[in-house]
């Protein structure tokens, strides 16, 4: 965040026409500002205004999964400065939110050029771990953790290298996403009295605690194995060695859910990504929906999203990997080597899904 003072600098330095500052962050929000544009009219008429770039471009459609009508005004780049050059960069953006994009933004498609990976991620293992109200999950994760932690002190090649490299064996560095703040702080506090480093991190903390937090976390310090965080936290962030992003709820979207499990194992290596569902979840998920927008075109595309997420987590008949790619547009699937629960085990699977959601409605 800067202050008042330093944008005053930054805005003097841009009325020169040749700033010094060679790579400037703003937000959408600054961006649709008439001073901010005024002055970057400035920059673009001596010629200093080289390239625009626009992460996270899926906010800009209402299809998309985080959308801001904010980041609809980044339409004025295109109209005021044509020959520019314009990159848009998103990790989730299905065919839909890519046309959307486009034309919202006035790209011209004669000299568009496209760039696509796979959402593949082979070293991601994906899992759904069936849940209802009447049980507490929350012994179901420490048992879990407690293991990984066991097999990390009983096997004496993999106790030797993290003992090389000065690494702790109970370090597993992770990533709980909860809905709620106070789930933040009760889930925190309860791993915590379990033995498990976890600190929450959401909206109401204060900016100096975040912060902190954040430092101890990304530094592997003891206490900061694991983040209890809402989904606000995460934008901007990159650790490598992220081994588990858990769900405690379901997310608002499937882009969502594959944005945030994806911050898991950036280095390469076996991670896991965990769903807790219920119907229960869906159902508020539904209703949070319902509560929130009053834009019926934005309404459906969430409620599409959301029902692809609820059949992911419903499905015990498909891969994993494969409902992701699938989802995304993909047309070739890759093999998924047993990394996820339905190809490691899919009777185990298909009983866990029936005694917890037995008593539950699916439609």
């Amino acid at each position: 965040m800067t202050n008042y003072e330093d944008r005053q600098h930054l805005l003097q330095d841009l009325g020169t026409g040749h700033p010094l500052t060679r790579l400037l962050y703003v937000t959408p929000e600054q961006c649709a500002s008439d001073i901010f544009r005024k002055h970057l009219q400035i920059v673009h008429g001596q010629g200093e205004l080289a390239r625009i770039a626009i992460d996270e471009a899926h906010c800009i459609s209402e299809w998309g999964h985080d959308f801001r009508p904010s980041f609809k005004e980044l339409r004025w780049f295109r109209a005021s400065f044509p020959q520019v050059p314009i990159i848009c960069l998103t990790a989730t953006a299905i065919e839909q939110v890519r046309t959307d994009v486009i034309s919202i933004l006035g790209l011209n498609s004669s000299n568009l050029k496209i760039f696509t990976m796979t959402t593949a991620r082979e070293n991601l293992h994906y899992e759904v771990r069936y849940k209802n109200d009447e049980v507490d999950h929350c012994d179901d994760f420490l048992e879990w953790i407690k293991s990984v932690h066991r097999r990390r002190a009983e096997d004496t090649e993999r106790r030797a290298e993290l003992e090389a490299r000065n690494e702790r064996l109970d370090n597993v560095s992770g990533i709980i996403y909860t809905i709620f703040r106070q789930d933040c702080e009760a889930l925190a506090s309860r791993l915590r009295a379990s033995g498990i480093g976890a600190k929450p991190y959401h909206a109401g903390l204060r900016n100096e605690e975040k912060n902190e937090t954040l430092r101890c976390w990304v530094e592997n310090k003891i206490g900061y194995d694991v983040i209890v965080a809402t989904t606000a936290f995460g934008m901007g962030i990159d650790k490598e060695d992220v081994r588990f992003v858990v769900h405690w709820q379901l997310p608002k979207s499937f882009e969502g859910f594959y944005q945030e499990a994806g911050r898991a194992g950036r280095d390469g290596k076996a991670s896991i990504c965990i769903m807790y569902y219920s119907r229960e979840d869906r159902d508020r998920a539904i209703n949070r929906i319902n509560r929130d927008l009053n834009n019926e075109s934005y309404m459906m595309a969430r409620y599409k999203s959301l029902q692809a997420l609820v059949n992911y987590c419903e499905d015990t008949d498909t891969c994993r990997h494969h409902m992701i790619t699938k989802y995304f547009g993909e047309i070739e699937v890759p093999q998924c080597d047993y990394a996820c629960d339905w190809h490691k085990d899919v009777e185990a699977l298909k009983k866990s899904k029936n005694r917890c959601l037995k008593c539950e409605i699916y439609d």
